[in-house]
């Protein structure tokens, strides 16, 4: 049997979900699949790096980045390696990148993707960074080490968008989509809906974990501009960045536009939409008041909607409700399997 040897670039809550779900499937990866996996070594920006080509203890490295401690304390082989030299210096088959988005360039998760697949490994990412900004590359470069660069995890969570393309649709043309593709937003309008400020709203999902420290990238429309960009590249053949996405985020609905959208019946939600035109793709993200005869109508917390118009099926929707860092990691996990079955 098989056993492949894993290296994990950011071991934040996706990280851990991924390595406590890859614990958890081993007799389903053996008997289904044929192999097992090892974890080998995890890089992080902040918590140190640990190699070990046993296997890190994954519970004891939860366990340090957790209560603020350092990987380098595990016993394993590592020092004060940049994350370039830590990918050249693990022995792995696939390299899991999940550090924090750029917006803006991709970087530097673009260059551990690459690095990955010059060093013989696949690359497999939740990253939208590296989608965006450089998947033609990527792409390319696995193809010519006979390897994947995989990405399912990146716009919404473990929902099988870009397989589906890849697979049971075969022939057909994307001509358009629309939905709701930032949860975090989504649910600070639905806060306010129930009668706190914006400002109340967002201090509400920052003490959840729904936002980040800052939430900019959230509520200006950054984090749907790029997730727009990356279907459109992907899945329309049409490379966009962030900046060619008209964007407005959701700092200008007001407690009386609320109002008003609830006594017309209808709701304000953060749109995000991309179509085919005769010259080239329009795409963007924006507050728009929704009926109740609109699908997005009814998506409620941190639920996420698309539907795809294609030449052959007007109207395909996915739905994904209330994900987590586990269904993140299903994604990731999904990558895996299918980066290597075959085999």
């Amino acid at each position: 049997m098989r056993e492949y040897q894993l290296a994990l670039v950011g071991f934040g809550n996706v990280g851990q979900a991924l390595a406590l779900l890859l614990e958890k499937k081993q007799e389903v990866l053996q008997k289904e699949f044929g192999f097992s996996t090892r974890i080998t070594g995890i890089a992080t920006g902040s918590h140190g790096k640990v190699i070990h080509t046993e296997g890190v203890d994954i519970h004891a490295a939860i366990q340090l980045v957790r209560t603020g401690g350092n990987l380098a304390t595990l016993n394993g082989s590592t020092s004060a390696l940049s994350i370039q030299e830590f990918i050249k210096t693990v022995p792995a088959d696939v390299l899991f990148e999940n550090s924090p988005v750029n917006h803006h360039t991709g970087q530097p998760a673009l260059d551990h993707l690459r690095t990955a697949l010059e060093c013989g490994m696949h690359a497999i990412t939740a990253n939208k960074g590296p989608v965006v900004y450089g998947y033609d590359q990527l792409t390319r470069l696995a193809q010519e080490h006979n390897h994947r660069f995989l990405f399912e995890s990146a716009v919404m969570d473990g929902a099988p968008i870009f397989s589906l393309f890849r697979g049971p649709l075969p022939a057909a043309e994307l001509k358009g989509f629309h939905g709701i593709l930032n949860s975090c937003t989504n649910l600070l309008i639905e806060m306010m809906e129930g009668g706190k400020t914006f400002e109340e709203a967002v201090e509400y999902g920052r003490s959840i974990g729904i936002t980040e420290t800052d939430p900019s990238a959230d509520i200006d429309g950054w984090d749907a501009a790029i997730k727009v960009a990356a279907l459109s590249t992907v899945l329309m053949g049409v490379p966009l960045t962030p900046d060619q996405v008209q964007r407005e985020g959701i700092r200008g609905i007001t407690p009386q536009m609320i109002s008003e959208a609830l006594q017309a019946g209808e709701r304000w939600k953060l749109v995000c939409s991309a179509r085919r035109g005769e010259s080239g793709v329009h795409a963007r993200v924006q507050p728009q008041r929704v009926m109740p005869s609109s699908p997005l109508y009814s998506i409620n917390g941190t639920s996420s909607f698309v539907q795809f118009e294609m030449d052959t099926l007007p109207g395909l929707g996915i739905l994904e409700s209330n994900p987590g860092p586990e269904t993140t990691a299903y994604g990731l996990l999904a990558d895996l399997i299918n980066a290597v079955r075959g085999r």
